[in-house]
């Protein structure tokens, strides 16, 4: 029995064969999941009920399991229908969790199409479907390097 946060087998054994600079993407319920996705990446749906659960419970949970070196949200165009006039409050969560990680990382967006050509990418290992429906609530993990005697 594991005792760590992460007791998910698939979302563990998939991160125990990613290395330094492999993508993990968690997407929210609007995501189109099943067709943007790496050529090698596997889907886990958690898409339990709308809502259920977030993005920001899978990040919070993936902090404890593995070393963070990058967090790309997924950047509003312009010209989209959906655009907030400011940063969506669902990142201000984010930038919460990684406070309380005692991250020193900084949410870095990446604007639309371009977060969809790194989600594309070889490097994307996995993407874990949330319900959630917060817009532009995706987030994009890039594994790091865990340091020696962690």
């Amino acid at each position: 029995m594991l005792k760590s946060q992460l007791i998910h087998p698939d979302i563990s054994a998939i991160i125990a064969r990613a290395g330094h600079s492999s993508k993990i993407l968690i997407a929210d319920g609007n995501y189109p999941a099943s067709s943007a996705i790496g050529p090698g990446a596997e889907l886990v749906s958690l898409n339990l009920a709308p809502g259920m659960p977030t993005v920001a419970q899978v990040f919070q949970v993936l902090l404890t399991a593995i070393p963070i070196e990058a967090v790309n949200t997924m950047g509003m165009p312009e010209d989209d229908p959906f655009k907030l006039p400011e940063d969506p409050p669902v990142w201000n969560e984010y930038r919460s969790i990684l406070k309380d990680a005692e991250a020193s990382i900084e949410l870095q967006p990446i604007e639309r199409w371009d977060f969809y050509d790194a989600v594309a990418s070889r490097d994307h290992v996995l993407t874990i479907q949330t319900g959630d429906q917060a817009l532009w609530a995706n987030l994009l993990l890039t594994v790091g390097v865990r340091q020696a005697g962690e």
